[in-house]
This record gives structure tokens, C-alpha cells and sequence, in this order.
């Protein structure tokens, strides 16, 4: 009797607690960009992603998969293992190193392809973050790797795409009539 109990209790304490969405889960995929050299993985633009998302009321969790010095052969090669099974959204931030690095456009291109192929195959949808002119007051003293202000500005413009089709998934409430997109 006394487990009857319990299991109508637990049974009743569920019913009254609001579901949660599922996380959106995001993967940053490239090199030093990425993963924020010179000036750190809390200030390179996956981490602000996240933070900015979840002041827009999307419970998002954005890992940051990026790796020094990589090129997009690399990127393809470790894109399985790099994005998990329940990743929602990867951003491809493929940079410049196949140049840099004597490889070819036509490999970097053929590469990027690829991958954003691949993951679309495993229902997962691809942000490429590969503009073709970075503004100069992006960049360190280098020339090379983006400054604390350019993450800034990179995460707001990711975070602005993912959320124009993501939902808030921070409260079980119904949200408030939206008209509808064309």
C-alpha cells in the first residue's frame, strides 16, 4: 500500500512540474578562431553565443570544438567525432589556414562541401560563418586571429540566425501569438 502510495505521489509531483524543453545543442567547428587564441576560450564567440542565447530565453549549450591550427581536411576528418549524435546546429568557421598553409581553394571549397553535406545527411543544420572580407579592426595585432570585439560581434550575428527560428525552451508556458512568416 505504502508503494501505491508513493508512485501516486511521484505520479501527481510530475504532472505538476513544467516540462523543459530539450537544450539546443551547438557546435562551433574550426581552428584558432574558434577556439579563441589570444584572448581566451570565455571570450571567443562560441561561449558568447551561448551566454547571448540564453538571454534570449533559449536554453542553448554551444561547445566549442575548435582546434589550433587546423585546416578544413582536418575539420572533415574529425567531424564525427567533434559533433555528437543531438547536435542541432553546427557553425562552420572553416577560417583561412588551407591557404595560409599552402593548400588550395579548390580543396577548401570541395572540403566545406562536404562537411556541410555530411551533417545536413545527419539532420543537423549548418551556420557557415566564412565571410569574404573580414573587416580589419576584427583582427589582433597579427592579422590573423580576431580580437575580443570581433567574438563579440560574430556571436551576435550567430545568435541572431539561430534564434529567428529557435523557440524560447526556458519555460513550459505557451509563448505569446506570433504572426505567422511567410
Amino acid at each position: 500500500m505504502n508503494l501505491l502510495r508513493a508512485l501516486m505521489i511521484a505520479a501527481a509531483l510530475v504532472a505538476l512540474t513544467p516540462l523543459q524543453a530539450a537544450a539546443l545543442n551547438v557546435v562551433a567547428i574550426g581552428a584558432s578562431n574558434t577556439t579563441g587564441f589570444g584572448v581566451g576560450a570565455q571570450n571567443a564567440y562560441p561561449a558568447q553565443l551561448q551566454a547571448l542565447l540564453r538571454k534570449m530565453g533559449i536554453n542553448a549549450n554551444v561547445t566549442n570544438a575548435g582546434v589550433n591550427g587546423d585546416v578544413t581536411a582536418g575539420m572533415l576528418s574529425r567531424l564525427d567525432a567533434a559533433v555528437p549524435k543531438g547536435t542541432d546546429i553546427v557553425i562552420l568557421q572553416p577560417g583561412a589556414n588551407d591557404l595560409r598553409f599552402f593548400g588550395t581553394k579548390a580543396a577548401r571549397t570541395a572540403n566545406i562541401a562536404a562537411m556541410v553535406q555530411h551533417l545536413r545527411a545527419r539532420g543537423i543544420r549548418v551556420i557557415v560563418y566564412d565571410p569574404d572580407k573580414i573587416p580589419d579592426d576584427f583582427y589582433q595585432w597579427d592579422h590573423i586571429h580576431f580580437n575580443a570585439a570581433a567574438h563579440a560581434k560574430i556571436a551576435a550575428i550567430l545568435a541572431a540566425q539561430i534564434a529567428a527560428t529557435a523557440k524560447p525552451q526556458t519555460s513550459a508556458e505557451p509563448a505569446a501569438a506570433q504572426p505567422k512568416s511567410q
